[in-house]
């Protein structure tokens, strides 16, 4: 009887819920793994199928939005093991299961901290609500991989962005495989698109891309393509949320910032009385 051969795992793209090879069929070596190289070609499909699920995801309610956060943060307990394996270190595992929670808490709350009734002089009811700002690209930072990567996924979808990002190119095993998590997490396809690769060929393509509302550098850490990047994002009035510090601690408690940063306020005047 001769021995088996192992089935060798291709890290694939997630976009729009699926996970497709890149369409110019180029891989790199990871920890002995072929990963994909997303394209330019790749980025604008994810682009595509963020624009196409922002109605339904914006238009969730809070709750559901929380409870498949939730859901999110049981998968990823559940998998534990494999992201140890992946070389992802237990604490950091169970700091991003705990993030996820923090976040799926925040998303039937923001709105009443966030907004509410204004006082104003005269008859009128003056009221601020929140809206997400619609699809975000985001950079992703190198370390922590995968607390990292929670952290700037998590913030923007809670709030009903949909979002493309571009993962670390030393690190993309465990953004690859979060995005297994997020496939068997009730998420509807397109809220989360991750692209592996070169983030030089993939990110100036959604800076300069008419049909992404805002762009996260964080994970941005050549001081050169954060100022090129943000002079494309200015063509459209991107949003642009700068570079994470160098000291950055992203196991300290994240706050309101990178949630509230990605939402616009509407303000609505209404006459009360007779």
């Amino acid at each position: 009887m001769s021995e088996r051969v192992a089935v060798r795992k291709t890290y694939k793209l997630f976009i729009g819920g699926k996970f497709p090879r890149s369409e110019s069929g180029r891989s790199y070596l990871v920890q002995s793994s072929n990963v994909s190289l997303a394209s330019r070609k790749d980025a604008r499909d994810a682009v595509v199928a963020a624009r196409a699920a922002v109605k339904g995801w914006a238009g969730a309610t809070a709750y559901n939005r929380g409870q498949i956060l939730y859901r999110a943060a049981e998968m990823l307990e559940g998998r534990r093991a494999q992201f140890v394996a992946l070389g992802v270190p237990g604490d950091e595992v169970d700091a991003a299961v705990d993030r996820w929670v923090w976040y799926a808490g925040w998303a039937d709350k923001l709105a009443q901290v966030y907004g509410g009734a204004n006082p104003v002089a005269g008859p009128y009811f003056n009221i601020s609500a929140p809206e997400p700002t619609g699809v975000i690209a985001v950079v992703a930072p190198e370390r922590p991989a995968l607390l990292g990567l929670v952290s700037v996924i998590a913030p923007a979808i809670v709030t009903g962005n949909t979002v493309v990002v571009a993962a670390s190119p030393s690190e993309p095993l465990a953004a690859v495989t979060l995005a297994e998590v997020l496939a068997t997490s009730d998420l509807p396809g397109g809220v989360v698109n991750i692209l592996t690769g070169a983030i030089t060929e993939t990110i100036p393509a959604l800076a300069a891309h008419m049909d992404v509302n805002a762009i996260d550098l964080t994970g941005v850490i050549d001081t050169a393509l954060a100022t090129d990047l943000e002079v494309k994002a200015a063509e459209n009035l991107k949003r642009v949320l700068r570079p994470a510090s160098a000291d950055h601690d992203w196991f300290a408690d994240p706050g309101l910032a990178r949630m509230t940063a990605l939402l616009e306020t509407k303000t609505v005047w209404h006459p009360k009385g007779v």
